[in-house]
């Protein structure tokens, strides 16, 4: 998922679905361009990344990428470093040129896009007016809490904080309704926290007691900063309040589970469950009233948030919202806390070398509040129509081999089969951009105040999202823009999506033989229909309703099947005395396995009835695996590595390359894997899903 302003506020969290991090086809049931053309193609593939000393048969990720995992170096300002990150350097790089060459612009009409795009780049690289600042910009937002006598006040004081992307112990959010998908409806789920996850609260893991001990100074640091008179003794209370809320979070897996997360109350019933606060008037604050319910994601969380707010002292709640505005605040503010925001969330959480120039973190900014602005600009420069068409017919390719392979699954009854076939043949699929651009003709842009700017942004957003309530599910809609390097699934709207910034090398290259981009492309494809039909995805129908349409003995099958994979990668330790969680990646690890699977055989119905070339020594199998494995290729400086496998559901590059090729009997054909090399599984234990 992408760090976008609406992905990154807390509210949206459940906006999306799962996502994941061509050369000319036709329909599945002719043959490719490619195929037919006499004019050879490309390999596709960087043989300088190769590590020849490394056997594809006993570790295929290094063999593909080991050259370049030896001398590629993390850049100094990020965490990780791979093949999306080149992407979307480049992407960031592109969108620096439009932004800039708008900014330029001697004459750009008040509210029209150009005018916003310019001026907020401008507002947020303008670092004199915001050095002379200071706090200022923030001083009447930290009075509005410094102002609260009485706990009542809490309900409209969350919803002011919430509309400005400041998080509190909870969240208010509008999606479709996971049980009747052709309707809008609140969610309200956990929030509040500080550090990533409440893993990094709980944990007694020494670097992890590290991490709290650094918040502490940071939380403290700010608090100084924002003239709190006792900053140590509030940065104990806060994380003392922040570990509190954190024992009664749900872990990531538990809220994996679409079920357990969907309890349909009505207003009433919620302020049954949480006597002390009011939802009445929380919901009326942030304009949500005409919700038809609330979905309450984690019940007991809001029984005990509910007793924490009564029984923390309001001192230090003040204390808790002030610091979280801050921190929300610090990157728009002056250097003191720009620099304390960085040191602890960059150095400490990721291990950066250095803050990322100010024109990206700019280009983020403009990203974040006038995304789709961008990306319409961004589109007409670096996607073309016919590239979208390519992608179109091999998309087709992937639904028909998909089609095929349920038909042919040997663990699947016909009734389930044919429920699996109809959701199937319901799956929207969206290509480039979107055919409806957002209108933010009400964001107002000042080129004088950042902080203002971004308030507002997150403001409009917010609105944006509650003003769905009551009105017909917009199916036109985008959760990412154009120019992400990212792809994504949504069950509610059954819908894969893939955004133009993706469709590009190693991922989609014109020039490259079509084994290779099935394998690369393809396999991202695959993936984001394969989460059609992950442990998750799987409990939608068609319609986007959760509901149970599995066969009992079939969803034993299933579970059985799923349960091994999950076993699989529980066992992969990339970081010492650290494992990645088999039960919180099962998704992502089913869409790697399930997609590249239907890839494959998209591929082969795409030959008909050709021989495909042999290409610098490698057959069709083959580069259509080294297609796949070198997309994933990745460095990780281990605090951003720790941070994934608590937090993230997928599974680091090395895995979803080699944890996915050894149990698919098609590699060991193309590589002559035999029992006793190091990717080898016997039979039994190899997993089929899809």
């Amino acid at each position: 998922m992408n760090s976008k302003k609406f992905l990154r506020n807390s509210w949206a969290q459940g906006a999306l679905g799962a996502c994941l991090l061509l050369t000319g086809c036709t329909a599945t049931t002719q043959n490719t361009p490619s195929a037919q053309a006499s004019k050879p193609r490309a390999l596709g593939v960087d043989t300088k990344n190769f590590d020849s000393s490394v056997r594809p048969q006993d570790d295929f990720y290094r063999y593909v990428n080991g050259t370049w995992l030896k001398t590629a170096q993390i850049p100094a300002d990020k965490g990780r470093y791979g093949s999306f990150i080149e992407l979307r350097d480049k992407s960031e790089a592109a969108l620096r040129t439009i932004i800039e060459e708008v900014a330029a612009a001697k004459e750009k009409k008040a509210g029209t896009d150009a005018q916003k795009i310019g001026d907020l780049y401008e507002s947020f690289m303008d670092t004199e007016r915001i050095q002379a600042l200071g706090l200022e910009p923030a001083r009447a937002d930290l009075n509005r809490i410094a102002a609260l006598q009485d706990k009542q006040q809490l309900p409209e004081l969350f919803a002011e904080l919430t509309r400005a992307g400041v998080p509190t112990p909870f969240v208010l959010f509008v999606g479709q309704d996971a049980k009747q998908a052709d309707r809008y409806i609140a969610y309200v789920n956990q929030s509040g926290l500080g550090l990533p996850d409440r893993d990094y609260y709980l944990k007694q893991d020494a670097r992890l007691a590290e991490t709290r001990a650094a918040y502490l100074t940071y939380i403290e640091t700010l608090m100084r900063l924002g003239g709190e008179k006792d900053p140590a003794g509030a940065a104990k209370a806060i994380l003392a309040l922040e570990t509190s809320l954190a024992e009664k979070h749900w872990d990531r897996v538990r809220n994996r589970d679409r079920e357990a997360t969907y309890n349909f109350k009505s207003v009433a019933e919620l302020e049954k469950l949480t006597p002390g606060f009011s939802w009445s008037r929380y919901i009326k604050a942030l304009g949500a009233e005409k919700t038809p319910g609330i979905v309450v994601r984690q019940p007991d969380y809001f029984q005990a948030a509910d007793a924490l707010l009564a029984s923390t002292p309001l001192p230090v709640l003040k204390q808790y919202l002030t610091f979280k505005l801050l921190d929300n605040a610090a990157p728009l503010l002056s250097t003191p806390f720009e620099e304390a925001h960085f040191a602890f969330r960059g150095k400490t959480l990721q291990g950066l070398q250095e803050n990322r120039p100010r024109w990206k973190r700019g280009v983020e900014a403009v990203e974040g509040a006038l995304g789709e602005s961008v990306g319409k600009i961004y589109v007409e420069r670096n996607f073309s129509p016919e590239s979208k068409a390519r992608m179109q017919e091999l998309v087709k390719n992937l639904q028909v081999a998909f089609k095929q392979g349920i038909d042919q699954l040997e663990w699947m009854s016909p009734t389930t089969k044919a429920q699996a076939q109809a959701k199937l043949s319901k799956f929207t699929v969206k290509i480039g951009y979107p055919e409806k651009w957002r209108d933010y003709s009400a964001l107002t842009i000042d080129k004088a105040d950042l902080y203002g700017n971004m308030k507002r942004s997150d403001a409009f957003e917010y609105a944006r999202i509650i003003n769905r309530l009551g009105k017909p599910i917009d199916r036109a809609e985008w959760g990412m823009t154009p120019q992400t390097v990212n792809a994504y699934y949504s069950s509610t709207m059954n819908e894969i999506v893939f955004p133009a910034a993706i469709l590009q090398p190693p991922f989609f290259n014109p020039e490259a033989d079509d084994a290779t981009n099935y394998g690369a492309i393809g396999g991202v494809i695959g993936h984001e229909i394969s989460h059609g039909f992950d442990d998750q995805g799987a409990r939608s129908d068609g319609d986007g309703n959760l509901r149970d349409w599995w066969g009992e003995t079939d969803k034993a099958a299933f579970q059985q099947r799923t349960g091994m994979l999950s076993d699989q990668y529980s066992g992969f330790s990339p970081l010492q005395g650290m494992s990645v969680n088999g039960k919180l990646t099962l998704g992502e690890n089913i869409g790697d396995l399930s997609g590249l699977t239907v890839a494959y055989k998209a591929y082969k119905l795409s030959l008909g009835d050709k021989k495909a070339p042999v290409i610098e020594g490698f057959t069709d199998d083959q580069r259509f695996f080294l297609g796949w494995a070198q997309v994933w290729r990745s460095l990780n400086r281990d605090d951003a590595l720790r941070q994934q496998l608590l937090t993230d559901p997928h599974s680091p590059g090395e895995y979803r390359v080699n944890g996915v090729v050894r149990n698919m009997p098609e590699f060991y054909n193309a590589f002559g894997v035999k029992e006793g090399d190091g990717a080898y599984l016997p039979p039994e234990k190899r997993v089929k899903v899809w």
